[in-house]
């Protein structure tokens, strides 16, 4: 392969995302791209969804809404552990949580972007000053609760250190088996374009992974993208699904306002 634009090499195109998604097994971790509803791999999840895979470990910015997103597999009771940032308005995300059937790692939003970087870079962690002065470093942050509500666990101190004369903690880097992205272009050597604010965790979802699967709203051949407007090189991909064009047509809103006339 020529640089990031290169048109030789391999095709990664999978005709199906259930075909795409088959070899993600029990109790497999995975990195999820999307902010809310925006960008999230909707197809992937649902594929994963139908063939039954139960016991994720999933980490994403939040855990989709009630009956979209991962709000579905969630409901189902697919997830074991959820390592993120935001729990939303998700009631069910909730009720789980406090009632011990759901294990959560809340992150500062910035570190959680950051730990995802630094996994698919190859840094296995790193010092930061986001969270000194809370539970993120002093430790106490509930894990998980007993099915009666009480605190079954939770999170450890972190190591501090002094930096220019201000106190940093350290945050492990993250990877995970597998990660799943959705992307507004892409061609058959995994090369992606992010749609504005779609962009969002995609890109760092995609580098943590081991084996990532982007879903594409149009896939083009190798060459017709410009090497400069490319967002993530194909080497963090290795499996592209061309969406229907009805599938790339559904971008649900997680909370629709209007203007007032």
């Amino acid at each position: 392969m020529n640089g990031v634009n290169g048109v030789n090499g391999p095709d990664k195109t999978v005709s199906t995302a259930a075909e795409a998604v088959a070899d993600i097994g029990h109790g497999a971790s995975v990195a999820v791209g999307g902010f809310g509803l925006t960008g999230v791999p909707g197809t992937l999840i649902r594929a994963l969804y139908e063939q039954g895979t139960g016991g994720l470990d999933i980490v994403s910015n939040n855990c989709g809404v009630d009956g979209d997103g991962l709000g579905i597999l969630l409901a189902a009771g697919r997830i074991r552990r959820v390592t993120g940032s935001y729990i939303g308005n998700n009631a069910e995300f909730a009720r789980r949580y406090l009632c011990g059937e759901l294990e959560v790692e809340l992150t500062p939003q910035g570190t959680l972007a950051e730990r995802l970087r630094a996994g698919g870079c190859g840094i296995p962690a790193f010092f930061t000053p986001a969270g000194i002065g809370t539970q993120v470093a002093d430790g106490g942050l509930p894990r998980s609760h007993t099915p009666d509500g009480r605190v079954a666990a939770v999170s450890p101190p972190r190591e501090i250190r002094v930096f220019d004369g201000r106190p940093h903690l350290l945050e492990r880097a993250l990877t995970t088996d597998f990660a799943l992205v959705r992307a507004a272009r892409g061609d058959r050597h995994g090369n992606l374009v992010f749609a504005k604010t779609a962009r969002n965790f995609n890109p760092l979802a995609a580098m943590a992974g081991r084996i990532t699967v982007a879903e594409v709203e149009r896939l083009v051949e190798p060459g017709e993208l410009d090497p400069d407007q490319v967002h993530l090189p194909g080497v963090f991909v290795q499996r592209v699904v061309p969406l229907t064009p009805r599938q790339a047509a559904h971008r649900p809103v997680e909370r629709r306002t209007v203007r007032t006339p």
